[in-house]
């Protein structure tokens, strides 16, 4: 009860600090400011479907068995046997950091008691078996007590999926620290806190022993984001030497050629590098170092604009391929990773705040729409590894017993935190970043806000004015890239207004806004396509922002839902059909998208017999592809003469 209260007391004195006023880090200067998702409730929509989803998977877990890792290595007797597949592999415990995230991100969206009693008891049983170790240490690699004080003495042995014969302990042990920083920034919890500043001085005090070689050795391993949780460690304790650690922890051998402008990702695991950039990012807000900045600006531009398909993500089985060859793309049945749209979507989230482009949230709605809400099964839960491009294959979804992949863990995170970037704040003025339906309670400023909308399905949004305290402020209004110019609409209170901004920015509206003001607004979408990055001869369709995809068929569905094969079971096991048996665009013509007709009665659905060939294929029809699931399906389409398509 008394946790409770304290949390209560914290969340409170959190809201009235970030909402309309100073940061609560008040030393890291951005430009825009996102609210607690305890402020922002999501409304029925598609969105509050796949949270309660989440909610249900999430629940189904069990703690103790997630635990279980984390007491074994401090000499503590379970209370329940661990789950198998990577949990009992080698990778034990990290799954639980990423519970702490999701149970952190779940119970400050939907408040929800379960959640925040799992959420103290599992910090409970951690401090539990920190306090056993006597040093510090807390963790669930088998052996790592003694692994982290052989490197302490200097034996360093390291491969890219391994460090010291041991399967990525620093990547295992920051799913533990980010946890731990989620449940005290986010929800809340002192506990966390402490845990984490322990954990965190444990391993500084391992690299005070190490010199910077051979760190930079260390970090040959995957390491997750372990220099951007340090430097947010620096920000929390107000500790420079936490900064220092962030930057002995940035891999130089990715940061060097960065900061200059130099592409060479070929070839590198592409969830490797996208947390290192991110760790960038933060070191650049926190410490003010420009170069580090530039990296991970340079790295978003040339992952979104050179690597990433249509529906946002990156990767062929799991590594980057080159930018003027995406033939593995379509070939190979292991697409794009969740994991790496879950860690695209964090930088994308703090460059955003700190350059306040709509650029950045163009790409993350591109992400959220058609990656991150695609990849979670709508009905039984179950979360995607791979997202396949190539044509007519499909998805495999986990089961909660069963399957601990790292996308299983991103995954839960996911879907409860998607009122994150909704809305943001500069001083006292509001931006509306997403289309999605939800409510805003900021109890700083007395503004209470929903927004009322049926979006993608329907093209228009509505932002009522529930309660507000007397003032002028501003509330801008995305104008996102997919609305041409002169055709996004706007009305308050039923008068329209003149539209003078741009595709790429904000609609500035100014006034002495009250209680029971409405702003209706219009963003009319169209069809259009897009290419694989190579400009070959693939394309896929797009209605405004939303990804279209077509439901080939059900056959050869092999491990649809996945069993507890360690490295089989997230892949789509069943036959892969011939490339040249797919179907077709049988036009050569520019502008396929006009061969497009809607289909009545049905929102967002397409057909075109006349483009789509051979015969059998005509009345296929095109639709959201986050609605797309148990499936084949098709999401880029061959254009072209059939002799280079391969099998």
């Amino acid at each position: 009860m008394m946790t409770r209260k304290i949390t209560h007391r914290f969340l409170t004195l959190f809201s009235i600090l970030v909402c309309f006023s100073i940061p609560l880090h008040a030393q890291v200067q951005t430009s825009l400011h996102s609210f607690p998702l305890q402020q922002v409730t999501l409304l029925p929509g598609v969105f509050k479907d796949a949270q309660l989803t989440d909610k249900a998977y999430m629940l189904a877990l069990d703690p103790d068995r997630l635990l279980a890792p984390y007491l074994t290595e401090a000499g503590l007797k379970p209370k329940k046997k661990s789950y198998e597949n990577w949990e009992n592999t080698g990778l034990d415990g990290h799954i639980g950091g990423h519970y702490l995230s999701a149970l952190s991100f779940m119970y400050a969206a939907t408040h929800d008691a379960e959640l925040n009693r799992r959420l103290d008891y599992m910090l409970a049983e951690l401090k539990r078996a920190q306090d056993k170790t006597g040093s510090g240490y807390l963790g669930g690699t088998p052996g790592g007590t003694t692994m982290w004080k052989d490197i302490a003495a200097g034996k360093i042995e390291a491969d890219t999926f391994a460090l010291n014969k041991k399967w990525v302990p620093l990547y295992n042990i920051h799913k533990l620290f980010a946890g731990l920083c989620d449940a005290y920034l986010i929800a809340g919890k002192t506990q966390a806190k402490e845990i984490l500043i322990r954990l965190t001085d444990y391993i500084y005090g391992v690299s005070l022993k190490l010199t910077d070689q051979q760190i930079q050795t260390m970090l040959i391993s995957e390491q997750g984001g372990l220099n951007e949780v340090f430097a947010d460690v620096s920000v929390i304790t107000g500790q420079n030497k936490y900064l220092t650690l962030a930057r002995r922890f940035s891999h130089k051998e990715i940061l060097n050629p960065l900061i200059q402008g130099h592409d060479e990702l070929n070839g590198l695991h592409a969830n490797m590098q996208i947390p290192k950039a991110v760790g960038f990012q933060r070191i650049s807000e926190v410490g003010g170092d420009a170069d580090y900045g530039k990296a991970a600006q340079f790295f978003w531009e040339t992952v979104v604009n050179n690597r990433s398909v249509v529906i946002g993500g990156n990767s062929v089985n799991e590594h980057f391929n080159p930018t003027d060859n995406f033939t593995k793309m379509i070939t190979d049945i292991a697409g794009p990773e969740t994991c790496n749209s879950y860690n695209m979507l964090k930088l994308t989230r703090h460059l955003f705040e700190k350059a306040a482009d709509v650029k950045y949230i163009d790409f993350y709605e591109r992400v959220l729409f058609n990656h991150i809400l695609s990849s979670q099964h709508p009905v039984r839960g179950g979360f995607v590894y791979y997202t396949s491009m190539r044509p007519r294959h499909y998805r495999v979804y986990s089961q909660p017993q069963v399957d601990m992949w790292c996308c299983v863990g991103s995954g839960m995170e996911n879907h409860g935190k998607y009122g994150e970037l909704i809305y943001s704040y500069q001083q006292k003025n509001l931006y509306v970043n997403l289309f999605i339906a939800s409510r805003l309670n900021c109890a700083a400023q007395g503004l209470v806000l929903s927004q009322q909308t049926k979006f993608p399905d329907e093209e228009t949004t509505k932002l009522l004015v529930e309660a507000v305290r007397t003032g002028k402020f501003d509330i801008n209004i995305r104008y996102p890239h997919w609305v041409k110019p002169g055709r996004l609409q706007i009305k308050i209170n039923g008068t329209e207004i003149a539209v003078n901004a741009r595709p790429g920015s904000y609609v500035k509206l100014n006034r002495q806004w009250k209680k029971g003001d409405e702003i209706a607004i219009r963003l009319p979408m169209e069809l259009s396509t897009e290419a694989l990055p190579d400009s070959s001869h693939y394309i896929a369709f797009l209605n405004g922002p939303i990804v279209l995809a077509a439901k080939t068929d059900t056959t050869d569905l092999d491990n649809l839902i996945a069993d507890g094969d360690q490295f089989g079971g997230y892949r789509a096991r069943g036959k892969t059909y011939p490339l040249n048996e797919a179907p077709i665009l049988a036009s050569n013509q520019p502008d396929p998208e006009k061969y497009l007709k809607p289909v009545a009665g049905k929102p967002q659905t397409f057909i075109a017999p006349e483009l789509i060939s051979p015969a059998k294929f005509k009345g296929l029809e095109l639709i959201p592809f986050y609605k797309l699931h148990d499936a084949r399906y098709m999401i880029y389409w061959h254009q072209g003469d059939l002799k280079d398509m391969g099998k």
